[in-house]
């Protein structure tokens, strides 16, 4: 950083250590990578609670950008913004004056913008002979250009995080729902089953929950739900293959009784011993082939109710388990690294956040990114994302690539396996050191 570039607040406001810095981080900008102000505005906005600034301090940051003539934001000097206090007025509907100087003075000091004051306090710029603009004195918008991977690795971590919690609460309801009507089951079925202590102890565990419950608070309640769930399951196929068995010990029974007395050598004198040993034989086979018949009936039950599971009739939709290890597909696609936290990616959890990221800077929408994750699971989606990133130069459409891809999963005509293998193939070097 060049040292006469350090600009001083005017006035009774003090210099402090934080405003330094943050000169010193707007210095440090990556020139060959411009952005787009409302795509990285909005940026922010996902992660204001991380950056510690207000929805009307996000206000005052939309007006300022506004003054901004184009759509992009460059490295360079023209990043300084000068509107008067009335025009940034009328750009956050009517604030108040005294407003907003509080919420300018927020983003200062969250390191979003940068005073530069002119000699006497004043917001203005000075013009070449040619029209151009030399000196602008106002608010620089630079720490924004600077900390964008910052504000991008935030934004898509909260953005993970919310999914998770989401995810959370829908398996916490439909568990609290499985719950409640399988012990009305066991109640309705079995009245000396322990349908009253299970009960008690789903309501114990559901009474620990807020109104707004986090991803903390819901986990442990989820275990504890979870487990009473098997316990419940447990106790209802116990008494469904006891119904299978009694029904199939009468059935039995009923077959092995003979319904024909043996009077067939009254009613035929003629055939002698010999018919008499002829129809009891017959008679034996016959209720054996029978008997053996329902057996297998039975049988074939059994199997049938075991294998109808709840996953199977709450109709959640099958997700195979992660068959490739991080490294590898680390190797087949190195250029989600860069955009991970602090350029690196380390977990599962560091890969989802860089997908987020470059699902922002891929143009995919939210609600395709969404419903891969729900089709091809969270690990699986990022990895699809790190793949079309490494083949970004190839993929006219990201979005439209990923939702067709998340369409043929659904149809179980796409698995992730010959995607990140193809590109390990590409790359002979990465493919030996995956092997």
């Amino acid at each position: 950083m060049e040292r006469g570039n350090v600009t001083t607040p005017f006035g009774r406001r003090a210099m402090t250590l934080g405003m330094f810095a943050s000169q010193v981080i707007a210095s440090e900008i990556d020139s060959q990578q411009p952005i787009d102000k409302w795509k990285l505005f909005r940026t922010v906005c996902e992660a204001k609670a991380v950056v510690g600034v207000s929805d009307r301090a996000l206000a005052v940051l939309n007006a300022l950008l506004s003054f901004y003539p184009k759509v992009e934001l460059t490295s360079g000097k023209g990043l300084v913004v000068f509107p008067s206090n009335n025009q940034l007025a009328l750009r956050t509907h009517g604030m108040a004056g005294t407003t907003l100087r509080r919420h300018l003075a927020t983003l200062v000091e969250a390191g979003l913008i940068l005073r530069k004051d002119s000699p006497n306090g004043k917001r203005y710029a000075r013009r070449d002979t040619k029209g151009a603009i030399g000196d602008a004195f106002g608010f620089d918008l630079s720490p924004l250009l600077a900390r964008a991977h910052e504000l991008q690795t935030a934004a898509a971590a909260v953005a993970l995080a919310r999914q998770e919690a989401q995810l959370a609460r829908e398996r916490l309801s439909l568990c609290r729902r499985d719950l409640t009507k399988l012990i009305d089951v066991l109640r309705e079925t079995d009245q000396t089953s322990n349908w009253d202590d299970l009960q008690s102890r789903y309501l114990l565990a559901v009474d620990t929950l807020p109104r707004k419950p986090g991803l903390a608070e819901i986990e442990p309640v989820l275990k504890q739900l979870d487990a009473l769930r098997a316990e419940v399951l447990n106790q209802l196929e116990k008494l469904v293959n006891l119904e299978n068995s009694d029904t199939n010990d009468s059935q039995n029974g009923c077959h092995i009784q003979s319904s024909h007395p043996d009077s067939s050598t009254e009613s035929e004198p003629g055939f002698g011993s010999e018919a008499v040993t002829f129809s009891n034989s017959r008679q034996t086979s016959d209720s054996m082939a029978v008997v053996q018949a329902s057996n297998r009936t039975a049988i074939a039950t059994d199997a049938a109710s075991q294998t109808e599971t709840p996953e199977v009739t709450r109709g959640k939709t099958h997700r195979p388990p992660q068959t490739f290890p991080l490294s590898t597909v680390l190797k087949a696609c190195p250029d989600i690294v860069d955009y991970g936290p602090g350029g690196k990616v380390q977990s599962w959890r560091d890969l989802m956040i860089a997908a987020a990221v470059v699902r922002s800077m891929l143009n995919v929408s939210q609600g395709a990114h969404d419903e891969a994750c729900r089709v091809l699971g969270p690990e699986a989606a990022a990895t699809v994302l790190a793949c079309i990133l490494q083949r970004s130069p190839h993929i006219a459409s990201a979005g439209g690539y990923l939702r067709d891809l998340t369409r043929r999963s659904m149809r179980q005509e796409f698995v992730v396996g010959p995607m990140v293998m193809a590109l390990l193939r590409a790359n002979p070097g990465s493919m030996a050191l995956a092997s």
